[in-house]
């Protein structure tokens, strides 16, 4: 019984690598997320040609402005999507570290009883604790990851206006100044 709980120790040290892992991702997707919203914010500021001052009758800045900003946003979109999917992959790690668990116990050649999975080693955990252990943690950051996922649908939907219909309406508006 304690090897076995030596083994689980070891799954622990690796899931919790992965947390680590996850921890460093939360922050970039958080200070990435930032980054989307100020550029959106400074692209409604470039919306008002009041904001240009004595630029505003130099031909095409404010054509170029917005076109710099909505390549900013695409490359920043694209790493939104690149960190999510790298959160996806500690998510299924982490479900292979849990079926791997799963795995030690039931395909030992003497597969423990109820009481020997609740029996403790000392100040070890039980085999059970182990068990419910990284099958509550996997559950957890899988429906985080799935919280993520639905946050990153909404923003890939939000505005859901095709880019020729955003070019038409500039072009209009600012035909319209001229």
């Amino acid at each position: 019984m304690e090897a076995m709980v030596k083994k689980y120790q070891q799954r622990f040290r690796k899931f919790k690598d992965e947390i680590d892992r996850w921890d460093e991702l939360q922050v970039r997707l958080i200070s990435q997320f930032q980054n989307v919203s100020s550029i959106i914010g400074r692209v409604q500021l470039l919306q008002d040609p009041k904001n240009f001052g004595s630029l505003a009758g130099m031909d095409g800045i404010v054509d170029a402005l917005l076109g710099k900003q909505m390549e900013s946003l695409q490359l920043s979109f694209s790493s939104i999507k690149k960190t999510m999917e790298e959160l996806g992959n500690i998510v299924r790690s982490m479900e292979k570290i849990n079926r791997d668990g799963k795995q030690l116990v039931k395909g030992g050649s003497n597969q423990p009883s109820m009481k020997q999975l609740q029996q403790r080693v000392g100040l070890k955990p039980s085999l059970e604790d182990c068990l419910n252990g990284l099958m509550l943690l996997c559950n957890m950051h899988r429906s985080e990851a799935q919280d993520l996922s639905s946050l990153q649908q909404l923003l890939v939907d939000q505005p859901n206006i095709r880019k020729e219909e955003v070019e038409f309406i500039f072009e209009t508006i600012l035909v319209g100044e001229a």
